[in-house]
């Protein structure tokens, strides 16, 4: 009888492992070329716009690397120093393109553990009538409506999203190298 060992943490289809990292699937796509959602690669990580859009604008930002880096204090200082200096280039980024009142930030990790930051524009009234009289986090919003499918962009919607964000990363962003991936629309 044929026994196969499954790494902790994996999956195998056919023969192929996957990583079970939601994260490290979306990265694999946009290195191939095929991540629809994806903006600009930075040093760090990827920019790319969030599939469902109750908060127009929303915006991930994918640290590059996996492994055992799954906290903000597991990065080398320089690293983590760059990290969180990109991202906050990208939120203005955001800010800039999509109108924001006022910008929310989630590093979480429990659904994924690779390290990834939620940039979420917000304007009055985003949330209706849940929370305090309107006014509150994010995740006060009901998820079933927060992650409707009635809230993904079509391809119209998105590239425009892609083409606004893109255009403040370049004015606040040197160009990136010839080799860096970039999307062009």
């Amino acid at each position: 009888m044929l026994s196969v060992v499954i790494p902790a943490g994996s999956m195998c289809c056919n023969g192929v492992f996957y990583k079970m990292c939601l994260i490290c699937d979306r990265i694999d796509l946009i290195k191939k070329g095929c991540n629809p959602y994806f903006v600009r690669e930075l040093a760090t990580g990827y920019v790319v716009i969030g599939d469902n859009q109750h908060f127009y604008g929303y915006t991930l930002f994918l640290y590059k690397r996996h492994g055992d880096k799954t906290e903000l204090f597991h990065l080398a200082p320089d690293e983590r120093a760059k990290f969180m200096e990109e991202m906050s280039l990208v939120a203005e980024a955001v800010s800039g393109a999509f109108g924001a009142e006022k910008m929310n930030y989630e590093l979480l990790g429990m659904g994924d553990a690779h390290l990834h930051w939620h940039l979420f524009p917000r304007r009055s009234g985003d949330i209706e009538h849940y929370g305090n009289h309107g006014k509150g986090p994010v995740w006060w919003y009901p998820m079933d409506k927060m992650y409707s499918d009635d809230n993904r962009p079509d391809e119209v919607q998105l590239a425009e999203m892609k083409r606004k964000l893109l255009a403040e990363l370049d004015r606040l962003l040197p160009p990136p190298p010839s080799n860096e991936s970039e999307v062009r629309q």
